[in-house]
């Protein structure tokens, strides 16, 4: 029997060691990605008072294609830089959610910065 690594359980455990060390403040929320097969998810998250200040998804009515590639990835960067820049946020701290800055965690990291996002 071939034992196949459980890929999320060890994604999960990078995310809890990442998050030992990262948290997010009302000044300098934390933007969290959160990657699924068919979609990507961000979240600008107050870690003190454990609120989401703003969202943006590949899942939403008005989003045009598919949320599963690197377009998607860039256009929800953009979007969630927009929605905290409306809420006067300027400053983050990225939180990858454990894996690996490359691909579509790469293209939303950069849709951000483009959007005015700073990290």
């Amino acid at each position: 029997m071939i034992k196949r690594p459980d890929t999320n359980a060890q994604r999960l455990k990078r995310h809890k060691r990442v998050r030992a060390k990262v948290s997010g403040t009302p000044e300098r929320p934390r933007l969290n990605v959160y990657r699924s097969e068919k979609h990507i998810y961000a979240q600008l998250i107050d870690d003190l008072a454990g609120v989401t200040l703003a969202s943006a998804s590949s899942l939403e009515k008005d989003f045009d294609g598919s949320g599963s590639n690197k377009e998607a990835a860039k256009k929800v960067g953009v979007a969630i830089a927009e929605r905290g820049k409306a809420k006067g946020i300027v400053g983050v701290v990225f939180d990858r959610g454990g894996y690996v800055y490359h691909g579509r965690v790469q293209a939303l990291a950069e849709g951000a910065r483009e959007g005015g996002l700073e990290f």
